[in-house]
């Protein structure tokens, strides 16, 4: 597979993602992929051809290998970082949908038509479901993944020795893991990168809903007026002719002294 590629595809992702999003992409290639591609292939290469059974029996160890690693590790992390990294590129499709749109709109209506959006990329209506929902399906996927590798391998362990009875075996065999400690090692690092980017997902689906709440509910700011013209109770012999304009509440003050003046009482 050409893991370049992808990384080429999800590039894009940095521009359409939070803080949260952009730290989740670079530990799924620097510590998912990368480690992935440079070592975790080269750990497992030589796991059924160093798989060594004390018998001469023909067909015993392939039959204890494929009991005791019915799914090579591999191939697992290969499908689950295909499945993870698969609803980041939703979200570009769903921005390029809204820039292509965008780009119909002008097209029939002119260049001075108002804006179906007023950001493509901004995560508003349902590019903000998409984002959402991607988050919340690659938590899932790496849960998921999680558990079937708890499943398959009792607490990720990695024995050095198994014993198989498996048919065609003559009897109770015992069979010997290449590298084993290598391999729980590497086994470990994969699950904790995947813990991580669970708690990064879910951290970022909490600040979205967060912020949302707050948009909607939270209390919103009220605009300063600001008067620029006088008062509809300032008599209009407030202001003499030779005097600059003034502010209201000096106007009203002089109306005031005025009328004090004319009829001795407020």
């Amino acid at each position: 597979m050409n893991w370049a590629s992808l990384q080429g595809l999800l590039s894009g992702v940095n521009k359409y993602s939070t803080a949260l999003g952009r730290i989740w992409l670079s530990v799924v290639f620097l510590f998912r992929v990368l480690v992935y591609v440079v070592a975790a292939e080269e750990v497992w290469d030589d796991e059924q051809k160093d798989f060594v059974c004390n018998t001469r029996q023909p067909g015993c160890p392939n039959v204890c290998y494929d009991e005791f690693f019915p799914v090579s590790h591999v191939r697992l992390w290969a499908l689950q970082l295909i499945l993870v990294t698969c609803p980041s590129l939703l979200v570009v499709m769903h921005v390029a949908y809204r820039q292509e749109r965008e780009r119909k709109h002008r097209l029939k209506h002119g260049p001075g038509a108002p804006s179906l959006y007023d950001n493509p990329s901004k995560k508003r209506g349902g590019l903000w479901w998409t984002y959402l929902l991607s988050l919340i399906f690659k938590a899932a996927v790496d849960s998921g993944f999680l558990y079937i590798f708890h499943r398959l391998y009792q607490d990720y362990d990695m024995p050095r020795v198994v014993a198989c009875s498996e048919a065609p075996c003559p009897h109770t065999v015992d069979c010997y893991i290449s590298r084993p400690t290598e391999k729980k090692v590497f086994t470990y690092f994969m699950v904790a990168t995947a813990v991580i980017c669970i708690l990064l997902n879910l951290s970022e689906v909490t600040y979205l809903v967060g912020k949302r709440c707050l948009e909607t509910f939270g209390p919103r700011r009220r605009r300063p007026h600001h008067r620029d013209h006088l008062p509809d109770t300032c008599p209009p012999y407030a202001l003499s002719q030779g005097e600059p304009p003034q502010d209201g509440n000096s106007v009203l003050m002089k109306a005031g002294s005025a009328s004090m003046d004319a009829g001795g009482f407020p």
